[in-house]
């Protein structure tokens, strides 16, 4: 019997809190999503069976960013030092297919890379995440965050900045990180050029939110594409999914799609091949 108050109490905050949360089992898959607890819920990292992805060698257009990337990871996931990456441009150009096609690519071989998605609002919950990676040394873990940029008054970036220093502990050296994003500084410029305007010390005000990028060791560009790029990507999908059509009728209907959409990518190549691949009964 317990009689003193602060003893029932501690009692009664042992009985509602959860159990601790059992180790991960990464031998289970070799994909992850980082979903972080709230209040009494336990932080879990969901394994994913079957991860939404573009075999690397349909990726065109991208040559130079997909060897950077590719050996980066390489070096990576062969124990050396590589750079944290922030893959950035046009939307629709393949960023984020390009990360998943390239730890596909490395897991083909004797490597068995970790990949752990981050979503940009679990971003403050980051390093509860890395202390997990930590206590698991024998693995290797490639973290990724898509779509990362922040708008006025977010300071997430701030949880960002210091996830990737590291703080005292210094980043784990099983963990690297990978961010796309359409802003190069991660941060609109009318709110950069805002600061510079109105600040006392411009440099000053604005170095903090422009130097996360600087966290980032390796920038990959990613420009909007042309026709002739655009007609490739389709060309190359057709022929991988066995998708028979003359050269003159993909032009033709592949032209006057983009022109429907407004704007040429790799995106709206893949969109054509899903409706081209649909009107003639073949299931990609």
């Amino acid at each position: 019997m317990i009689d003193n108050p602060m003893e029932r109490i501690a009692d009664a905050l042992e009985r509602i809190s959860p159990p601790p949360a059992p180790p991960p089992n990464f031998d289970t898959a070799d994909t992850f999503v980082w979903h972080p607890g709230a209040q009494t819920a336990q932080d879990e990292l969901t394994p994913i069976s079957k991860v939404n992805r573009v075999e690397i060698d349909l990726l065109h257009g991208i040559d130079r960013a997909l060897t950077t990337l590719l050996e980066n990871t390489q070096r990576f996931a062969e124990g050396f030092a590589a750079n944290n990456a922030l893959l950035w441009g046009s939307r629709g150009m393949g960023k984020s297919s390009l990360v998943k096609a390239v730890h596909a690519k490395i897991n083909e071989g004797s490597n068995r890379l970790l990949l752990v998605e981050i979503l940009r609002d679990d971003i403050p919950t980051m390093g509860r995440m890395l202390k997990i990676v930590r206590e698991n040394p024998d693995h290797r873990f490639l973290l990724f965050c898509d779509d990362l940029s922040f708008d006025k008054d977010d300071a997430h970036y701030k949880s960002l900045k210091a996830a990737l220093d590291g703080g005292v502990e210094g980043r784990p050296e099983n963990a690297l990180f990978y961010a796309t994003s359409n802003r190069r500084h991660l941060m609109p410029r009318d709110m950069i050029e805002n600061e510079r305007q109105t600040a006392i010390n411009p440099s000053e005000s604005t170095e903090e939110k422009v130097s996360l990028s600087d966290r980032f060791g390796l920038w990959l560009g990613f420009h909007a594409c042309d026709q002739t790029q655009y007609l490739e990507m389709i060309r190359g999908y057709c022929d991988h999914y066995g998708i028979e059509i003359s050269d003159d009728d993909l032009r033709a209907e592949a032209i006057e799609w983009r022109q429907t959409r407004g704007s040429v990518s790799g995106r709206v190549a893949w969109q054509f091949v899903q409706d081209l691949a649909g009107r003639k009964g073949i299931k990609i």
